[in-house]
């Protein structure tokens, strides 16, 4: 059984369900012992934006906040693609903590390492 996880990521406030869902399982996941990843694509990179992640919940009542603070206290790695956060205007240095860029290459290495949630 992998012991590695990538949780893959591509919504963000757009879907807030789905992009909670993935910041639960991604702390599920590390709770059961997992090597987690969480890499953010697509519109998901707004989440990784300082303040953005703070307005994020799902139907079912979880926030989004509370789980990635969890993520941050654990030192899970949030990647956020490189071209998807510069063309969406989001610098390096406006990321939230324990966040960081990351090219598609990076993401790749990572899901042929590991068990890969897509969301």
């Amino acid at each position: 059984m992998n012991s590695k996880v990538l949780v893959l990521l591509s919504c963000g406030t757009n879907n807030t369900n789905r992009s909670t869902r993935a910041i639960h399982l991604a702390t599920i996941a590390h709770k059961e012992g997992k090597q987690v990843t969480v890499f953010l694509l697509d519109e998901a990179v707004y989440l990784a934006k300082e303040g953005i992640i703070e307005h994020v919940r799902a139907a079912t009542g979880d926030v989004a906040d509370d789980l990635l603070t969890y993520l941050q206290a654990n030192e899970v790695p949030i990647l956020v693609c490189t071209p998807c956060a510069k063309a969406r205007k989001i610098d390096e240095k406006e990321l939230i903590e324990g966040a960081r860029l990351a090219p598609a290459a990076e993401m790749i290495h990572l899901a042929c390492d590991s068990t890969v949630i897509s969301l």
